[in-house]
């Protein structure tokens, strides 16, 4: 769905034209505060927004997106200059820019909202080309995280001991947020996915292995690192008999340190196991009507 905000009647009604022409389902509005209302209310997969509205400016409502749902393109399509804009409502986010006035304006917006749907390249953490899928086949396994700790908090301190080192875990990635099942050696309920290290192993087939997180340039300038303690980080994606990574089985520790091949190894043989255990208890649980005991 395609979220359009523009207090001019007929350019917003030219703007859902082009797009509906394209193929995208689209809603329309005129101000900052029947945007948010939709957004309450709508699953919306891109914002294409005036820069002048009547209560407020495209930026804020931006802002007030990326706050909420992250993954969303947002898109300025305005005949208001860019250097103009109070950018302060929206800090870092990202969002792409298109002025109303150009040749073929809203022919050229078409493309760009394919693009932005197509590669979600305004997150603030990557995204598997397959995440659609991906999250279909973690709602099969997610159902009932509490049942499921039991039995991988005893995963996670047999990993914390053949590794010797600080801290395991098993997290569930979800559209926003990396949820955690099984934590041994910290005390970690949910992190937000842009904060999570592990957002990135699920991009990967092997296991990540990061010896030291102050040399690698995508995480050297995260305080909230250091500040927890982590220097070390291993992680080996949890991937469904499909093929679908929809979690990752990880180690981290407060020193830096190597990890051998066979390390890798055995960490993905216990992200393999994690797995397994994962699809026993949703085959039980279709076999039962609900969820198995143990």
């Amino acid at each position: 769905m395609i979220l359009c905000v523009d207090p001019d009647a007929d350019a917003l009604a030219a703007t859902e034209a082009a797009l509906a022409d394209a193929g995208f389902d689209t809603v329309g509005c005129g101000s900052l505060s029947a945007a948010l209302e939709r957004l309450d209310s709508t699953m919306v997969d891109c914002l294409v927004t005036e820069y002048e509205l009547p209560d407020g400016t495209g930026m804020e409502l931006i802002g007030e997106v990326r706050e909420t749902t992250p993954d969303v393109a947002c898109i300025l399509f305005t005949d208001t200059p860019i250097e103009v804009m109070d950018t302060t409502a929206v800090g870092a986010a990202v969002a792409e820019y298109l002025p109303k006035e150009a040749p073929d304006a809203r022919s050229e917006l078409v493309e760009l909202v394919e693009h932005s749907l197509v590669f979600r390249s305004q997150t603030a953490y990557p995204v598997p080309e397959n995440e659609d899928a991906r999250l279909a086949a973690l709602a099969r396994y997610a159902d009932d995280s509490e049942a499921l700790k039991a039995s991988f908090d005893r995963l996670t301190e047999l990993a914390a001991a053949l590794f010797d080192l600080n801290t395991a875990t098993v997290g569930l990635i979800h559209a926003h947020e990396e949820e955690f099942i099984a934590c041994h050696g910290a005390d970690l309920d949910t992190l937000d996915r842009e904060k999570s290290i592990c957002t990135y192993t699920i991009l990967e087939e092997e296991v990540t292995v990061i010896p030291d997180v102050r040399d690698d340039p995508r995480f050297n300038a995260d305080g909230r690192l250091e500040a927890a303690g982590i220097r070390f980080y291993a992680g080996a994606p949890v991937v469904t008999p499909d093929g679908q990574a929809i979690g990752v089985f990880c180690l981290h520790d407060d020193e830096s340190r190597s990890f051998s091949t066979r390390d890798r190894e055995l960490l993905k043989l216990l992200a393999e196991e994690a797995m397994e255990q994962l699809e026993l208890r949703r085959q039980l649980r279709e076999a039962t009507g609900g969820a198995p005991d143990v």
